[in-house]
């Protein structure tokens, strides 16, 4: 399903509910000579159960998304501030090191704000620019240890090393952030609902005397719009909302 655009997600659930809500009225209709009302205020208190479970874990899977937004949010900001930690600690490096680091790392954010542009589907991409990643820091490392070598105080060459060791773990930790998403099977649980929720609308609908699609149709469109902002929370580096680069771009 992650392949798949997150617009192309909602249409297809829209068009499946409305078809279940379709069926469901044929159903009714098919029943309304035997039912009374009896049955048919069982339906609407089944119909009612089955609305408030249907929200409550649309509430949760909301919750879930906008948390993992948050989490993916805080971790830009986090590397950020991390690598301009360890650009700021090339002044503490003897020359010419101080100058390599410096080099190194304005490498190194450009390789991150051209990281964040890819698609976390193109996996080939994504697995070329994490090898390269990983080599650049290396070779900032590798810089802060011959600086350490050659002028051997544990003050400077120290805080750097530490600066670049926490820069290391700030992208370790955004790049855990971005594989972390909500479930397939809470979406697949959710997708059922739906589709009885409309079957079951539909089947209420068809037990009365007369009826109206339009409020069924809004109620839809309304659950594929909640839908799709859900999947489009969830899925970093593409559609519609996405983490912003501003503490990165500000590196540059």
């Amino acid at each position: 399903m992650y392949s798949l655009n997150s617009v192309v997600i909602a249409a297809m659930l829209f068009a499946v509910i409305v078809l279940a809500h379709e069926i469901g009225i044929r159903l009714g209709n098919f029943r309304l000579t035997q039912s009374d009302s009896d049955v048919k205020s069982q339906t609407s208190a089944i119909q009612g159960g089955v609305l408030g479970l249907l929200a409550l874990i649309l509430g949760f899977t909301f919750s879930m998304s906008i948390q993992r937004y948050d989490h993916r949010s805080g971790a830009e900001v986090n590397e950020a501030n991390a690598i301009g930690t360890a650009e700021l600690r090339t002044a503490l490096l003897p020359a010419p090191y101080d100058a390599q680091a410096q080099a190194a790392i304005d490498e190194y954010i450009e390789l991150r704000l051209r990281s964040s542009q890819v698609d976390l589907t193109h996996r080939d991409e994504r697995r070329a620019l994490n090898v390269a990643t990983s080599a650049l820091q290396q070779r900032i490392w590798d810089i802060g240890v011959a600086a350490a070598d050659a002028n051997p105080n544990p003050v400077k060459t120290g805080y750097f090393l530490q600066a670049v060791n926490e820069l290391i773990d700030a992208y370790g930790s955004r790049l855990d952030a971005l594989q972390r998403h909500v479930p397939p099977a809470i979406f697949y649980l959710l997708f059922v609902f739906f589709i009885s929720t409309g079957a079951l609308i539909g089947y209420s609908s068809g037990l009365g005397e007369r009826r109206s699609r339009v409020p069924a149709l809004v109620l839809t469109m309304l659950i594929c719009l909640l839908v799709f902002i859900i999947i489009d929370l969830d899925r970093p580096r593409r559609g519609v909302i996405q983490v912003r680069q501003d503490s990165m771009e500000a590196l540059r």
